[in-house]
C-alpha cells in the first residue's frame, strides 16, 4: 500500500486527493498539507483524513508517507520536490514543472540521485480520446505528422497572483503547458524555435500594475523533426472550457477533443441548445484518475513514469522561450 499526502488543497489538489482517498487501488490518502488552516480543515473534513500539516517539511519527516502530490503555485515546486526526493518520497508534481530550466534540472537530478519516481501532471496524456489519437498516429493512419494545432480557452478570470509574469510565467505556463506537451507528444519531437504574440483583452485590473500581463496568446513553433505547431491560449473567455487538438499528417487529419457537456441537442422555437463544457475539472476527471493510477503503478512496478521530468523540462523551456518572444517581439531559438 502506497501512503500518499497531497500538498495543496485547491481545485486540482482536491481532484487528486479524492482519487487517492477512495479510487486508486494500491494507494491510500493518509495526510493533507496546506498552509491555509481553513482550507486544510475543510479538505480534511470532506475526505475523512485525520493527519494534517501546514508545512510540507513536516510531511517529509513522516516515515509513514511514501509519496506526495505537489499541487502548489509553481514558484514552490523546485524546493518541495527536491526536499521530497532527499527524504525518499516519490513525487507527482503538477504542471508547470517549475519556473525555469535550472529549477527543472535540479529537480530531475534530485530524483535520479535519491532513486525516487518523479511524474509530471500532464493529465491529457491519460485522457481516452487523446490516447486514442496517439495510437492512430503510431499506426500510420495519417502518415507523417506535419502540423499540430492545440487550443485551450479557459472561462475563468485569472487569479491576481497570475498577473505578475515573473512569478507565474503567465498563461503560457498556467493555461498552455498542456498544449505544449500535446505538441511534443503528438509530433514525437521537441520544439526548436517559437514566435509568440500576446495581449491583455479581458483583464483590465492587471493593466496598471502589470502591463506585461496577457490573457490571450498565439504561438507558432518549429520542431527538431521539421514538423510545425500552433498554440492558441486564452483566459477569461466566459463561454466555457474549450480544449481541442488538430493533427495534420501527410495523408490525413485527426481532430481531438469535445466541447459539449453531453451528446444531447435540444431544438425548439427558441433556438438550438447544446450545453458547453464549463470546466477542465469535469472534462478531464477520468484523465486525472488514470494519471494517479499510473503514478502508483510506476512505484509498485518500479517502471519509468509515463510523463517524466524531461517532459516537464521541455515544456518549461518552451514557456520561457515564448515569454521572451512576446517581450522582445522576435522568434526565439531554444538552446539545449
Amino acid at each position: 500500500m502506497i501512503n500518499v499526502c497531497v500538498i495543496g488543497s485547491g481545485r486540482a489538489g482536491m481532484i487528486h486527493a479524492r482519487n487517492f482517498a477512495s479510487r486508486v487501488a494500491g494507494a491510500k490518502l493518509v495526510a493533507l498539507c496546506d498552509p491555509v488552516p481553513e482550507a486544510l480543515a475543510s479538505a480534511a473534513k470532506e475526505l475523512g483524513v485525520e493527519k494534517t500539516y501546514t508545512d510540507y517539511r513536516q510531511v517529509l519527516e513522516d516515515p509513514s508517507i511514501h509519496a506526495v502530490v505537489v499541487v502548489t503555485p509553481t514558484v514552490f515546486h523546485r524546493d518541495i520536490v527536491c526536499a521530497a526526493a532527499e527524504a525518499g518520497k516519490h513525487v507527482l508534481c503538477e504542471k508547470p514543472m517549475a519556473m525555469n530550466e535550472t529549477e527543472c534540472l535540479e529537480m530531475n537530478e534530485a530524483a535520479q540521485k535519491h532513486g525516487i519516481k518523479l511524474q509530471i501532471g500532464f493529465m491529457r496524456r491519460f485522457d481516452e480520446s487523446f490516447r486514442y489519437a496517439k495510437k492512430q498516429i503510431e499506426s500510420g493512419a495519417i502518415g507523417d505528422v506535419v502540423l499540430v494545432k492545440s487550443v485551450t480557452h479557459g472561462p475563468s478570470i485569472p487569479q491576481p497572483w497570475m498577473y505578475d509574469i515573473k512569478k507565474s510565467n503567465g498563461p503560457l505556463a498556467e493555461v498552455s503547458s498542456h498544449d505544449i506537451d500535446a505538441l511534443h507528444w503528438y509530433t514525437g519531437s521537441y520544439i526548436s524555435e517559437v514566435y509568440a504574440i500576446a495581449g491583455n483583452y479581458r483583464s483590465p485590473d492587471a493593466v496598471a500594475d502589470y502591463p506585461d500581463f496577457y490573457d490571450n496568446v498565439v504561438m507558432t513553433a518549429r520542431f527538431l523533426s521539421g514538423a510545425q505547431g500552433v498554440l492558441d491560449g486564452a483566459q477569461g473567455v466566459r463561454y466555457g472550457y474549450d480544449s481541442r487538438v488538430e493533427i495534420l499528417g501527410t495523408k490525413g487529419i485527426i481532430h481531438v477533443g469535445r466541447n459539449q457537456e453531453h451528446s444531447v441537442l435540444t431544438v425548439s422555437p427558441e433556438g438550438i441548445l447544446a450545453p458547453y463544457v464549463q470546466s477542465w475539472r469535469t472534462l478531464f476527471l477520468d484523465a486525472y484518475y488514470e494519471e494517479d493510477k499510473a503514478f502508483v503503478a510506476s512505484i509498485v512496478e518500479d517502471t519509468v513514469p509515463l510523463v517524466t521530468g524531461l517532459d516537464g523540462l521541455e515544456a518549461v523551456r518552451v514557456v520561457n522561450a515564448g515569454n521572451t518572444s512576446i517581450i522582445e517581439k522576435r522568434p526565439v531559438v531554444i538552446r539545449r
